[in-house]
């Protein structure tokens, strides 16, 4: 949920916040930074490519088996950097740069990374007084350094891949002491010259005097009634890299904004800066919930991605030379034979820290996402419930309510597996608690859900009432847990409580004693079926600056600004680790986040916040999912039927028709909407929700082995075509459809009124088969699609092989044990491949030595459907069997035998001439045992 700011609310009660929502739907966008309202934006956005004033001094080189370091010097300031370079195991580079001697230590970014990324050696190839040339192994690839000004190239063979510093934009604003007081910052290490003598280089300490007179915003910086005090100065970075040969550049979320990134001349540039945004604006780059600073960069030759590791406040420019251009116009400069090679050129700045950049230079999609997973880590396993539908708003009034909302689902035969309260369910907004009276009874309440094999979320935000009557701020104050203010005091601010702590969640002592929190003898009234939901975790504080924590709060040693991006990262970490350990490291946790950063998908999902009801928004839901599971996070989703407004009947059946093949399947509301239960429009409404809930539920199997292999291979789930199609050009841009995984593609209608979409069905020389109709259609074509308001295009390549359980249930734990239908969709070659993955849907045990699942692996060729086992070591049984098999695309057998423990049974068919389907009824065989159906 999100909030208008209020600049002082004094004592202002919260409530009065929550009445002002339904008169103010859209973002005040004076409550959010421009770059020109940001000093150190501004300032860096000032400075434009030319010279840089910075060379590298080849004399200080120093070559080890896994890095080279190099001192570059600033002429303009005397100021020396230190240069490291490191070649990566997995055709990665890291490069870093920080002060030589800073007055004290700079921000590094601690816990992103899940180990020190192994090395490889580095040699010279070369070098002379203008620099030097390392190798970089596999494919002819290079690293250049060159020394004045300084510049690094990456290479293979004769083309540049990738070049840094190239426009002369690398700046680095080093510690240095103020000019009025020369006061030291807390803790900081003075310069010693060389014998010894206490010193700031006089050339340094000149024009530091003069641009602290020129400039404001250096050591204090204003914006509306907010102070933001800087005791350590200007400290901002910024680096530039230059793309040749790429035109299209994706990534770098949080943004409500096309798949492929704009251009940002002329304009702002893109903004990572976790902040709770009311009701957002689409197509521009402002900040919003998260931030994940990777970007990745696609052309019909190579993938590349960018991390930039930074946790500040973070902006992002963007320029193309082939910005602003047609079609027509890059056609005529292809006619008169121009010369000019199309290259994208990105500059990052970031307020505090350090620069520390990992360059993954592919060479195809996949690759770049088994780089950045090996960095960062890759989407946690979710239970299988988690996959299912979840129904929420803010609020369910009480017990009975929640009762009434369950017993709809099965009145009207719709599946779900989750039932979400948001805050209103705890005791005065004091979380880890229940409100005496609307929620007496928490235990039987989900003792009911469980009966039934369904489940539950309560939200637990990160803001503490401030109340010497409740036991969490209480342990959290003895503890000297909160965030402190810059004058030493527990940070304090408005939320949804009213006044409120901030944990210090960067403190592991903190997370630590917060996991411990979801113990079922510490969490009153939980139990195993009761999950977690982390909001306002950017953080929110409806009074700070830009409604959240002021930069000069303290985490420790550090200040708010260093860490801002990653307190919500640490906020779901803490819950997924609470979840873990309440179950003593046996089931795997479930936690919804809305902020998030690089690596907060090892934690949970995320969805994208307070979206509203409004066909811009659904649309929107498409791209900001793509962008998400391009940089890891697969686990995404958009509150169906949209969080603010009331939805159009039409709208809301859309939503549930593009949410129920999104990764994550909630629909939510705000606490001023009309009830909007999936029943309450109608029995014709109500059937055309059920239905495409219920293909949700049919297609769990597939989704979840999506998941495993996300889990495995880092590889997005809901994903751009190009990922799959990287030479095709004409995917480049598509974002409003995508593929799940390899072998289903989804074209949501997004449109009013449509009574047609046309879906680009990519491959030369591939198929792909209406899952409804099972209609076969050639690739490489726009196919124009009649729709009605029962129609969800989608297709499953030709190819594939798609599990499925069509006996669809209450819920999906009530299926656990029901017969699969195998969707075989043949190629033109009549050839089809896919897989079939089954563990117990919850625990950690698909980890263990012997591996308690089962995996296969399913193959049609040669008129033979064969499932053989991917996993022979693996042990663990399952009731469920194979009650039929569709083949797509078929050729009439005289007969089909199945061939199972040297017997062949005879297999009863029919076959659809008109449409070549082959169906297959009842082959009976176990789904973990080998066998083979032969047509012949």
């Amino acid at each position: 949920m999100a909030v208008i700011s209020i600049e002082r609310m004094g004592l202002l009660s919260v409530v009065c916040v929550c009445l002002l929502f339904s008169s103010a739907f859209a973002v005040d966008r004076g409550n959010f930074k421009t770059c020109d309202q940001s000093a150190f934006c501004k300032r860096q956005r000032a400075l434009k490519p030319g010279q840089s004033p910075y060379r590298a001094l080849l004399d200080t080189l120093e070559l080890s088996d896994s890095r080279l370091t190099l001192q570059l010097i600033n002429d303009n300031n005397k100021v020396h950097l230190l240069l490291e370079l490191y070649r990566l195991q997995g055709n990665m580079t890291r490069v870093k740069i920080n002060e030589l001697k800073p007055l004290k230590p700079r921000f590094e970014v601690p816990d992103v990374l899940i180990a020190e990324p192994p090395t490889e050696p580095l040699s010279f190839l070369s070098k002379d007084e203008n620099g030097i040339v390392l190798s970089l192994g596999a494919e002819s690839q290079r690293l250049i350094v060159s020394a004045r000004p300084f510049r690094l190239d990456i290479m293979e063979g004769p083309e540049v891949l990738l070049s840094l510093n190239s426009r002369g934009l690398l700046a680095f604003e080093h510690l240095r002491l103020r000019k009025d007081t020369q006061a030291q910052p807390d803790g900081a290490e003075v310069k010693e010259s060389a014998d010894g003598d206490q010193q700031q280089d006089e050339g340094e300490k000149d024009e530091d005097e003069d641009r602290d007179k020129e400039e404001d915003g250096l050591w204090e910086e204003t914006f509306k009634s907010h102070t933001d005090t800087k005791p350590n100065g200007p400290t901002s970075i910024s680096l530039d890299f230059s793309l040749p040969g790429v035109e299209h550049v994706y990534g770098i979320p949080e943004h409500a904004d096309n798949l492929k990134l704009k251009t940002t001349d002329g304009g702002d540039p893109y903004r990572l800066y976790n902040l709770d945004v009311f009701q957002y604006e689409l197509y521009n780059p402002m900040a919003l919930y998260g931030s994940v600073p990777v970007m990745l960069a696609h052309n019909t030759q190579r993938t590349m991605g960018i991390f930039w590791l930074n946790a500040a406040e973070t902006w992002v420019d963007i320029s193309s030379n082939t910005a602003g251009k047609t079609v027509f116009g890059k056609m005529l400069d292809f006619v008169q034979g121009s010369s000019e090679t199309p290259q994208t050129d990105i500059r990052w700045f970031s307020e505090s820290g350090i620069i520390d950049v990992f360059i993954m230079l592919g060479p195809k999609p996949s690759d770049v996402f088994l780089q950045y997973a090996s960095l960062t880590g890759t989407q946690s396993f979710p239970p299988l419930a988690s996959l299912g539908y979840h129904q929420c708003r803010w609020n369910y009034n009480d017990q009975e309510d929640v009762k009434s909302v369950d017993q709809g689902f099965d009145q009207y035969d719709i599946p779900y597996d989750f039932i979400w309260l948001d805050i209103e369910h705890a005791d005065g907004k004091r979380y880890f608690t229940w409100d005496p009276h609307k929620f007496s009874e928490p235990k039987e309440m989900l003792q009911g859900l469980m009966d039934k094999r369904r489940k539950m979320v309560a939200i637990v935000d990160p803001h503490i009432k401030v109340d010497s009557g409740y036991k969490i701020h209480n342990e959290i104050t003895s503890k000297d847990f909160y965030t402190k203010n810059k004058d030493g005091g527990n940070y304090e601010g408005w939320c949804w409580p009213g006044n409120s702590g901030y944990p210090d969640f960067t403190n592991p002592e903190m997370r630590a004693w917060w996991a411990s929190m979801f113990s079922y003898d510490q969490y009153e009234g939980s139990m195993e079926n009761l999950f977690t939901w982390n909001d306002m975790n950017e953080p929110s504080v409806f009074n700070g600056p830009e409604v959240t924590m002021h930069k000069d709060a303290l985490h420790g040693n550090w200040e708010h600004r260093d860490i801002h991006n990653i307190y919500g990262l640490y906020v779901q970490r803490a819950t997924a680790e609470g979840q873990v350990q309440r179950s003593g490291g046996v089931e795997r946790p479930f936690v919804l986040t809305r902020a998030f950063f690089a690596g907060s998908q090892r934690y949970g999902a995320v969805w994208t916040g307070d979206n509203a009801a409004e066909w811009d928004h659904l649309k929107i839901s498409i791209p900001m999912c793509l962008s998400l599971g391009l940089v890891g996070i697969s686990f995404c989703g958009a509150d169906v039927g949209g969080f603010f407004k009331n939805p159009s009947t039409e709208l809301l059946v859309r939503w549930y028709q593009t949410g129920a093949y999104q990764p994550f399947f909630r629909a939510h509301a705000h606490l001023d909407t009309t009830r909007r239960e999936p029943w309450l429009f109608g029995p014709e409404n109500t059937a055309l929700i059920r239905e495409v809930i219920r293909q949700r539920y049919a297609l769990l199997p597939y989704w979840y082995q999506l998941f495993y292999h996300a889990h495995r291979t880092g590889m997005p789930v809901m994903r751009p075509l190009w990922v799959d199609y990287p030479k095709d050009t004409a995917t480049f841009t598509i974002d409003d459809e995508y593929l799940i995984g390899r072998d289903l593609l989804v074209h949501p209608v997004t449109e009013e009124g449509s009574r047609g979409v046309t879906a680009y069905l990519p491959g030369a020389e591939e198929v792909w088969y209406d899952v409804h109709t099972f209609q076969k259609h050639n690739g490489v074509q726009n196919l124009y699609i009649p729709v009605t308001l029962s129609s969800i295009p989608v297709f499953q390549r030709g190819g594939s092989i798609i599990p499925r359980k069509d006996r669809v249930r209450r819920s999906s734990a009530c299926m656990e044990n029901d017969p699969y239908t195998l969707y075989v969709a043949l190629s033109p070659k009549k050839f089809a491949e896919g897989e079939l993955y089954i563990d117990d849907g919850y625990s950690f045990n698909y980890e263990t030595k012997t591996g308690e699942l089962i995996h296969r692996r399913l193959t049609f060729a040669k008129n033979a459907l064969t499932s053989s086992n991917l996993c022979p070591d693996c042990k663990f049984l399952t009731s469920s069997w194979i009650e039929k098999v569709l083949i797509l695309g078929a050729s009439k057998p005289r007969k089909v035998l199945l061939k199972m423990d040297g017997k062949e049974t005879p297999v009863d068919f029919e076959f659809d001439t008109s449409m070549s389907v082959l169906t297959l009824r009842k082959p009976g065989m176990n789904a973990g045992n080998d066998w083979t159906l032969l047509m012949q």
